[in-house]
């Protein structure tokens, strides 16, 4: 039976509710606070565009301001009375387009956090604010143009109906995925045994692409590798294998029902279902990093098979040995990040609450 959360009135069509107000006015303090920080690092000279470890010019600060000048003012538009004499497509569309800037914006968090969970820093503490600052804006702006678009079309902004009486909030019960998304999960997941046999390999002390488990470990060493890091490869155990591992389990619980609801040996938990921020935060980050930079990462690999760009070797004997690589290691995170995305957009469809008549419950 699904569980009933809270009633959930809507109003009639053109008025607007006060969630609106609170999820606007919350995007349009986002948008003054994202702005102020942009300002500042500009008039400062500090970059908060970074490529690896490499800052990006400073003039490109200028247009986190732009992003937030914008968003403050389609914010304000969607909760504002004036608003509503813009045309109605006009404010989601923009909306939309500052998430897509915002979510470009926030590119690399994922790394960021992995680098700070091993080595306690990051390569630019403003690079990562900047990050983390866009990525909470595309979650404040997705929750504007839902709220909005409900308020304006006097739908229901939980499932997007027109509802005449009251209703109450259920959650359905667990699902499986469909077929053709968890076929990409498990591609997905197989996509990742090449890679962790080849981090294994090293961490074992073996020898793949002509580098030895020594040379690797010192190589991590050199690029800045963590205490952590170093201990657990010492230890024969590779940190980005565990993160594969976890990855490739937070992806199956995405596709069938056990990723719904907490597992027995949650003790306290056990049965109770899992909130649904909880799976999806990581997986749409991951998402959203993963799969470009994986899909990117492998078509510069088949330009270099076919012999259009010169792979650099870096720390690899030869090119071929660091093409084999790249094949690994981003081929792993391209199907994975796809696999992935989703993975997360089935999931955010099959937990969805539902809107269910209280009248229609109790005639029943």
């Amino acid at each position: 039976m699904a569980e009933i959360a809270r009633t959930a009135n809507v109003p009639a069509r053109g008025r607007w509710p006060r969630r609106s107000s609170w999820t606007g006015y919350a995007a349009f303090g986002w948008a003054t606070v994202y702005g102020g920080f942009g300002l500042v690092s500009a008039l400062t000279g500090t970059a908060v565009f970074h490529r690896a470890a490499e800052p990006l010019p400073v003039g490109l600060n200028w247009a986190v301001v732009a992003v937030a000048v914008l968003a403050a003012t389609a914010a304000l538009a969607a909760v504002r009375p004036w608003g509503r004499r813009i045309p109605r497509q006009v404010v989601p569309v923009a909306l939309a387009g500052l998430c897509v800037l915002s979510g470009a914006a926030a590119f690399g968090l994922l790394m960021d956090v992995m680098t700070l969970a091993f080595n306690q820093t990051v390569d630019s503490w403003t690079a990562t604010a900047n990050r983390a600052l866009a990525a909470a804006g595309v979650v404040l702006l997705i929750a504007t143009a839902r709220v909005h678009r409900s308020s304006a079309y006097g739908t229901c902004p939980r499932c997007g109906a027109a509802h005449t009486s009251s209703t109450v909030r259920s959650r359905p019960e667990p699902m499986t995925a469909p077929r053709r998304v968890r076929v990409l999960a498990y591609a997905g997941t197989v996509a990742f045994l090449p890679y962790a046999a080849m981090k294994t390999t090293w961490a074992l002390g073996g020898t793949f692409a002509g580098v030895s488990g020594a040379q690797a470990l010192v190589l991590a060493e050199r690029n800045g590798a963590s205490g952590v890091w170093l201990t657990l490869a010492r230890w024969g155990i590779d940190a980005t294998a565990l993160l594969a591992a976890l990855g490739v389990f937070l992806l199956l619980g995405l596709v069938r029902p056990w990723g719904q609801v907490f597992p027995r040996w949650t003790l306290v938990l056990r049965g109770r279902r899992v909130p649904r921020w909880l799976p999806l935060t990581p997986a749409l980050i991951g998402a959203a990093t993963l799969a470009p930079y994986g899909v990117a990462g492998v078509v510069y690999a088949v330009l270099g098979t076919a012999g259009v760009v010169t792979v650099s070797r870096g720390d690899f004997p030869t090119a071929g040995d660091a093409l084999l690589v790249t094949w690994f290691g981003l081929g792993a995170f391209a199907v994975y990040g796809v696999a992935l995305g989703a993975a997360a957009w089935s999931y955010l469809r099959r937990t969805r609450p539902v809107c269910v008549d209280t009248g229609a419950q109790a005639r029943s």
